[in-house]
This record gives C-alpha cells, structure tokens and sequence, in this order.
C-alpha cells in the first residue's frame, strides 16, 4: 500500500510524533492507522497522544543574552518537581538557544524547525521525544526576542520563577548593567503594566478613568463631603430608605466616619445607586474631578515602571525614572528605557484543582 504525506500528516497530528516515525509505523503496520498508533506507543514515541490534553501550568521561564541578541522564554510542565528537573531545565536552555539562532517570530515557526543540538528532528519532534522521557506534558508557550543596538540585561527571579528583559539605550558598563539588573528586580516584584505613560493609548486611559470614576460612585462614603451629603438628603427626603435607616441616620449624621457601619446593607447600596443614576452631574463637580484625578494618578504610579518608587530609594521617594537619571549622572552615561519584557510562570493558566488523595485511591482501585 502506497503511504501519502497527507496520511503520514494525519497520524502526526493524531500523535505528535515525528515524520519519519509515522511514516515507518504507517509503511509496518500497511496503512492501519489504528495499529500505527500502537505501534508509536510502544516504542515511546506517541506518548504525548496521552498526555496533550493535560494541563501544563508549571516550569520555568529562560531569559538570555548573547552578544545583540536576547530571548526570554517560557516552558511549561505539569508539575514544579519536573520544573526543577535537570533534563527539563537543559530543555528549556537548548529552546533558549534555538530561539537566539532562529529568525522565528511564533511558537509554530520555531517548532518547525531543525532542532539545533540534534538537526535529525525538528524542535516539535524534540519537544515529543521529551515528553516520553519525563513523562508529562510539556509545552513551549511563548517567547520574546530582542535584537538591540543598546544594552538588554536578564534577570531570573524565584529559581525560574518569573523572568525580565530590561533594554536601555546606553553604553554597556558595569554601572549601567548593575542599574538595569535593580530595575528588573523592580519589575519582577512590582510588574508594571507599562515602561511610561506614553505607552497608555488614549482609549485605555479614558477606560481607567470611566472604571475610576464608576468605583468611586459604588463606594460613596468615600466622595467628598458636599456630594455625599446631597446624595443623603435626597435618600432621606425622597424616602428611599427605610424608616429604620432613616432613624439611624438623624441619629449618626453627626458622625459620618461611623455612619456607614450602621445603616443596612440595603441603605448603602441604594445610595451607590443613587450616585450612578446623578453621574452626568456628579462628574462636573469639580472637587469629585480633582478625587478622580488623584485616583487616575496613583493608578499610573503603580503600573508605570518610570512612575514607580524605586524600591530600594534611600528616601522611600525616588521614582524609577529618577534613578535612571541618578545613575546617568553619577558616570556620565546616557541612558533612555527602552522597555522591558516580564514573564512568570503559568500566568494566565487556569490550574486544574486535583485531590491527590482521592487520585491515589483511584488508581489502586480503592
């Protein structure tokens, strides 16, 4: 029987084995895909068919440097214990070097390639082979690389953990390597969204603001005075309450702070819904503008790495941004933050929740 590239491209897809193994499974077993396939299983080679559909949410994640040129990368196991394999982690250093080699821009590219510590099998076909040796599903999810014409400094956080790339536009020194390397350390313990303000579009800083705005209509003992207070009168007056908190509120309105700690959970709500429903207006008022303009700012403080306070700031007040400059000054350098690159493991990942007392049992037939 003839075996077509497209059979051999079925059973590939159906096992994850490489080319030339479905093909002689195909050409042994004369076309009976049922039969190719045990016969990969038993030679180890389709283990992943068992094994692809379940979760992957640990391993570790790679960052390197060489030369211009830097990769981070993340690799994916089932569990923390292979994560901190010996195989596993020369797996994910081979990737890292596969990707600084390599022109590929996605997973699927790079997965399709010759694999550069052994040109017989492609990187997919590798990452198959590994699979059947450790014994869990791997995966290579994402990778960032960088070519630079200025400085890009790599930092591993939490034996793998999480991983940055920081790059500048600078001379490369030991001072400016040991500056970047503290700004990763931020980065890794912070995670800012964004390197500057200027990466913000207009549209998602007018969702922060409108998000701002409406957080701060939901929690209205926390609006300034002259807005709360006609919130209260008109909940009062127009008898939205009930008699009950109407009385608790004659009673403690002398006493704002504790008011809220008294009045029913239906009261409060009632008043945030209120505030919503006089949003147009509460919005013009200048001095709820100015609450939302502090709010907005703390906001960026936070997920703007040169907006942040560099955690290791003498003064506990120096921005990120500061720093920089700080550092430029004292060795006569020129340094701009390009911007940087933070993975961390299983981000994103939902975890499959498993009792392992209950999986043990399952297994001895208990």
């Amino acid at each position: 029987m003839e075996i077509t590239a497209k059979m051999v491209k079925e059973l590939r897809e159906m096992t994850g084995a490489g080319v030339m193994a479905c093909k002689n499974a195909l050409v042994e077993t004369e076309g009976d895909f049922d039969k190719a396939i045990e016969v990969l299983r038993k030679k180890g080679e389709a283990t992943a068919v068992k094994k692809a559909g379940r979760i992957a949410a640990e391993g570790t994640v790679l960052a390197v440097v060489e030369g211009n040129k830097a990769a981070i990368v993340e690799v994916n196991s089932e569990t923390d214990f292979v994560a901190k394999n010996d195989k596993f982690r020369t797996f994910v250093a081979n990737i890292a070097d596969q990707i600084i080699a390599s022109d590929a821009t996605s997973v699927e590219a790079l997965s399709e390639e010759k694999f550069v510590k052994d040109e017989s099998k492609t990187v997919k076909e590798e990452l198959v082979s590994q699979i059947a040796v450790i014994g869990e599903n791997l995966t290579i999810r994402r990778f960032t690389k960088i070519n630079t014409d200025g400085v890009v400094v790599p930092y591993i956080h939490a034996g793998g953990r999480i991983g940055v790339l920081v790059e500048a536009n600078a001379e490369a020194n030991d001072d400016v390597n040991e500056a970047l390397k503290n700004i990763a350390m931020q980065i890794a313990a912070l995670n800012p969204k964004y390197t500057s303000r200027d990466e913000i579009s207009a549209d998602e800083l007018a969702k922060l603001r409108e998000i701002t705005i409406d957080s701060a209509l939901n929690d209205t003992f926390t609006l300034p005075m002259p807005v709360l207070k006609g919130l209260l009168e008109k909940a009062v007056n127009d008898k939205v309450w009930s008699d009950e908190d109407i009385a608790i509120y004659e009673e403690k309105k002398d006493n704002m702070k504790y008011l809220p700690n008294f009045l029913s959970k239906e009261a409060k709500a009632s008043l945030a819904e209120l505030a919503l429903a006089d949003k147009a207006t509460i919005v013009e008022n200048k001095i709820f503008t100015g609450l939302v303009d502090g709010r907005v700012a703390k906001q960026l403080k936070e997920i703007c790495l040169l907006d942040q306070t560099y955690v290791k700031a003498e003064d506990g007040k120096q921005s990120v941004a500061q720093y920089i400059a700080q550092v430029a000054k004292a060795t006569g350098s020129d340094i701009t933050l390009k911007g940087f690159v933070r993975y961390e493991t299983g981000e994103g990942i939902e975890k499959k929740s498993e009792d392992f007392a209950a999986e043990v049992a399952k297994q001895m037939g208990m």
